[in-house]
């Protein structure tokens, strides 16, 4: 039986990055030299085993993102706070929150890109 572990980002800056998916909740829980390679750093959200690993290749700062990645999804509270507290790190929705597909019931979605340029999909939670 397989589980799943975690998702891995090669990120440009370590504090930058750490502190973006600290906005939306998520805490460091360790940093992990790998030689004087690379700087691992391990994020989970609260109460839950880490899921996100950012990499960090020493002396690269940015990345060619591919287009076979889309996005992550986490599910937050409150839309509007999660967003306004980003645009104070001056980080903006793609477009303002909307219900996929035209709905008018259901959680409101909104993206956003972290400093790298990975697309994080903000899910409202239901009230």
């Amino acid at each position: 039986m397989a589980s799943y572990l975690h998702t891995c980002y090669r990120i440009g800056e370590i504090d930058r990055s750490v502190s973006f998916y600290e906005r939306l909740g998520f805490e460091e829980r360790r940093r992990m030299d790998i030689g004087a390679e690379a700087v691992n750093v391990f994020m989970g959200l609260p109460d839950e085993d880490p899921v996100l690993e950012l990499t960090y290749n020493h002396g690269v700062d940015s990345y060619d993102l591919g287009t076979g990645y889309n996005h992550i999804a986490l599910a937050v509270e409150d839309l509007d706070e999660t967003l306004e507290g980003l645009s104070g790190d001056g980080i903006e929705p793609e477009k303002p929150p909307y219900r996929p597909g035209g709905r008018t019931d259901g959680p409101r979605i909104a993206f956003v890109r972290d400093p790298d340029g990975y697309r994080v999909e903000l899910i409202e939670r239901s009230q």
